[in-house]
């Protein structure tokens, strides 16, 4: 049996302020990547700047994730917001 995905999320990341938390530590390796990809890119190596760009897609999935999970909890909740 799978992984039910859409359900609530637990624990520590549960929370509004540990989504938040979750999507800055996530902006802040997205930066990190773009700096990588501008060192590859200044050294026209092909092979290290496409190394560098595949490694910040899955850094801007997961903190589309956690804003649509934030968006998702404000519409629950308008008044908490």
């Amino acid at each position: 049996m799978g992984k039910n995905r859409s359900a609530p999320a637990k624990g520590p990341r549960g929370g509004r302020a540990g989504l938040v938390l979750s999507l800055g530590s996530s902006a802040l390796a997205v930066v990190r990547a773009s700096k990588q990809v501008r060192r590859a890119r200044g050294t026209h190596d092909k092979l290290s700047t496409a190394d560098a760009v595949a490694g910040m897609l899955p850094l801007i999935t997961s903190a589309a994730l956690v804003l649509r999970q934030l968006r998702g909890r404000k519409q629950q909740n308008p008044e908490a917001a």
